[in-house]
C-alpha cells in the first residue's frame, strides 16, 4: 500500500511538472508574439504615401494606428497609407496571435504632401449659380424626410451675391408648402472619387432650419440609397445650434442609425468655417477648421469607393431638422468656395 501510494505521488508530481512546462509556453492556448519589426516606406513624389511592412513570429494580425486619427487593422502587415497633410506621424502597430496575445512597436514617419486643385467653384460671378456645376432638385417633402420646404430653381432662393451662394429659406405659400428653399446638385456635371474637399460657409439661424453639405454616390438612379453611398460633411440643426453632424449613411447604417460623430463650435451661424472631407481608399475623416471629428475606415465592404457629387441644401423641419419657430420668415446659408484636391 505505501509503495503504492509512493508510485501515485511520483506520477502525479511528474504530471503536474510537465503541465507547468508546457503552459509555460502556451499562455492563453498560443505562444505570444516575438520579435515584431516595423518598416516605412515614403513615398519621394510628395503624395503622402507611404508603404509599411509589419512582421512578428506568431502574429495573425496587426492593427496600425498612423497616428492622425486613423486606425486600420491588416492581417498580412502590409499596407500603403496615404496621409493627408505634410507632418511628423508616431505610428502604433500591435501585432496579436490567434488567442489575443499582443506586442507592440512605434516608429516616426516625416511625409510630406503636395495637393492640387482638381475642381473649385469660388462663387465669384454674380447671378444665377453656374449652369455647367449645378442643377436643382425639385419638390417637396424632402423624399422621405417629412421636411416642410418646396425646392424650387428661382433665383429668390438661390444666387450668387457678392462672392457667395446664397440659398434661401422663405417662409411663403408655394404649391401647397409653408416654406421655399433650394437644393442645389452636381450630379451629371461634376463627380470624384477620392480626394480633399474643402468647404467655407456660414449656417442659418432658427429653429427648424436643416443647412447640409453632403454628398451621394452617382449611382443613385440605379443603386438606390442607402446602396450608392451619402456623405454629410455638414449637418446642423437651428435647434441645437452650433453642434456640427458629420455622418456616413450606407447599408446598416442609413436614417438615423447612420455613422456619425458631432463636434461644437462657436459662431457657426455668424461666420464663416471651413467644412472639409479628406476620402481616400483606406479612410474617410470629416473636420471642422481643420480639426478631425470622425473617422471611418473604408473597404471594399462599403459603398465609398465610386463616384460621388454634392449637394448643398437647406431644409425646414422634418425628421432631423425638428420643431419649427413659427417666427422664422427667412434664413441663408452662405458658401464662399468648394475646392477639392487631389
Amino acid at each position: 500500500m505505501k509503495a503504492m501510494s509512493l508510485i501515485t505521488v511520483i506520477s502525479i508530481s511528474l504530471l503536474s511538472l510537465f503541465s507547468c512546462k508546457k503552459d509555460s509556453n502556451n499562455t492563453n492556448g498560443g505562444v505570444a508574439p516575438t520579435n515584431l519589426t516595423v518598416a516605412a516606406t515614403i513615398s519621394t513624389d510628395s503624395s503622402g504615401n507611404v508603404a509599411f511592412i509589419a512582421s512578428a513570429t506568431n502574429a495573425t494580425s496587426y492593427d496600425y494606428d498612423y497616428g492622425d486619427g486613423t486606425f486600420q487593422t491588416v492581417a498580412s502587415g502590409t499596407i500603403t497609407y496615404k496621409y493627408a497633410a505634410t507632418g511628423t506621424y508616431t505610428v502604433n502597430v500591435i501585432a496579436t496571435n490567434a488567442s489575443g496575445q499582443t506586442i507592440s512597436k512605434s516608429i516616426q514617419v516625416s511625409v510630406k504632401v503636395v495637393t492640387t486643385v482638381f475642381w473649385s467653384e469660388e462663387f465669384n460671378t454674380d447671378g444665377a449659380p453656374n449652369p455647367a456645376k449645378w442643377g436643382y432638385d425639385l419638390g417637396a417633402g424632402g423624399w422621405g424626410n417629412n421636411e416642410l420646404e418646396y425646392y424650387t430653381a428661382r433665383p429668390e432662393n438661390a444666387v450668387v451675391q457678392g462672392g457667395v451662394l446664397k440659398i434661401k429659406l422663405l417662409k411663403e405659400s408655394y404649391n401647397g408648402s409653408n416654406y421655399t428653399s433650394a437644393r442645389l446638385i452636381s450630379k451629371n456635371k461634376f463627380a470624384f472619387t477620392y480626394g480633399k474637399v474643402d468647404i467655407m460657409a456660414k449656417l442659418p439661424a432658427g429653429g427648424g432650419t436643416w443647412p447640409a453639405l453632403w454628398m451621394l454616390g452617382s449611382d443613385v438612379s440605379t443603386n438606390t440609397w442607402p446602396s450608392c453611398g451619402e456623405i454629410d460633411i455638414m449637418e446642423h440643426k437651428g435647434n441645437d445650434l452650433n453642434k456640427i453632424f458629420g455622418t456616413l449613411h450606407y447599408p446598416g447604417h442609413s436614417g438615423g442609425n447612420g455613422n456619425g460623430a458631432t463636434t461644437t463650435i462657436s459662431n457657426a451661424t455668424t461666420q464663416f468655417h471651413k467644412y472639409s472631407l479628406d476620402w481616400s481608399a483606406a479612410a474617410i475623416k470629416i473636420y471642422v477648421d481643420d480639426v478631425l471629428f470622425h473617422t471611418v475606415a473604408n473597404s471594399n465592404a462599403i459603398p465609398f469607393n465610386h463616384d460621388f457629387f454634392f449637394i448643398l441644401n437647406v431644409a425646414m423641419g422634418g425628421d432631423f431638422g425638428g420643431a419649427v419657430d413659427p417666427n422664422i420668415t427667412n434664413a441663408t446659408m452662405e458658401v464662399d468656395y468648394i475646392r477639392v484636391y487631389k
